[in-house]
């Protein structure tokens, strides 16, 4: 495993992060005492970084990851959670105000039985971009009350995730230096798309560390394909599944292929963040990325997604 620091956080980090997602259920069913191995397998095997969020499976994600992290030495993990984005009863609700902010530092901590977080992030802030107050509120209002947060010792450090790179570099202008100490972007450093690149320069000016996630651009790079309710275009659908084809023609995986790329520009980009809840798929991951990457294959994949290179979907 390679570790990256986090910009000037201190934090040094395996390139390959753990995403705890899945263990929300936001994908399909899973099976409880498998998703907790399956925590434990990534730690026993050299990941360090684990992200979640009260918005994955509405609480379920980080619920279930605080039963795996009761059993983890706290030396072990860096832990990365979010406040902005929340959801009850299947319906998703949004608030970055400070005070919603602040309280839901300390709810996620009690769910994931642990009584400091490494890393804490404004979620999504796209969303908050759309309602009243924009992007200003998160630089007025919600990352004032983390960093207060952060001055008390209840977190250790600051940062903003999107998946619209120009929005995070809008807040990192506007805030003070040191404010926002890191940035997560998801679906912009995968071998359909590598948009992030263009704003490594701006971040690393800044001393704001990079965290990737996504490599299989939300299912686009997958074997079985983007899921029916994936934004992408059509044209781009069919030209990845291509490209999936293709790669299984070579005996190659294209989620192997789409791992290993997505891990390969370090240290610029400090860890890439996968999902899931099966410790045989953690495993197979892992393996991934300590094979070498076949570039000739890449060259082969971007070719034929061709025109769709690059395309973004709404919202992207």
């Amino acid at each position: 495993m390679i570790y990256n620091f986090i910009g000037k956080t201190g934090m040094r980090v395996s390139n390959l992060g753990f995403g705890a997602s899945s263990l929300g259920a936001v994908f399909h069913s899973i099976n409880e005492e498998e998703a907790i191995r399956a925590v434990h397998t990534a730690i026993d095997h050299g990941i360090n970084f684990i992200d979640v969020s009260p918005y994955y499976g509405h609480l379920k994600a980080e619920t279930v990851l605080g039963k795996a992290l009761k059993d983890i030495p706290r030396d072990k993990y860096y832990l990365s959670t979010k406040v902005g984005r929340y959801g009850k009863d299947g319906v998703n609700t949004w608030d970055y105000s400070a005070q919603r902010a602040t309280d839901s530092v300390y709810e996620s901590m009690k769910r994931l039985n642990v009584d400091y977080i490494d890393l804490i992030n404004v979620h999504d802030i796209e969303f908050q971009a759309a309602m009243d107050g924009g992007l200003q509120k998160v630089v007025d209002e919600t990352l004032p009350a983390l960093v207060a947060l952060r001055q008390k010792g209840v977190v250790g450090h600051v940062g903003i995730t999107d998946l619209q790179p120009e929005n995070l570099q809008w807040v990192v202008e506007h805030t003070d230096e040191g404010t926002v100490e890191s940035i997560l972007n998801f679906c912009h450093y995968s071998l359909n798309d590598t948009l992030l690149t263009r704003y490594i320069d701006f971040f690393e000016q800044h001393g704001v560390g990079i965290i990737n996630a996504s490599p299989f651009s939300m299912g686009l790079l997958s074997q079985r394909g983007a899921p029916g309710w994936h934004p992408a275009s059509e044209a781009l659908k069919q030209a990845c599944a291509r490209a999936a084809a293709y790669c299984q023609e070579q005996d190659y995986p294209i989620e192997k292929l789409a791992i290993q790329f997505s891990t390969s520009l370090n240290p610029h980009i400090a860890t890439t963040l996968f999902s899931s809840a099966n410790p045989q798929n953690v495993l197979k991951n892992i393996d991934y990325v300590n094979q070498p990457m076949d570039e000739q294959l890449v060259k082969q994949v971007q070719q034929i997604i061709g025109d769709q290179m690059f395309v973004r979907w709404k919202n992207s």
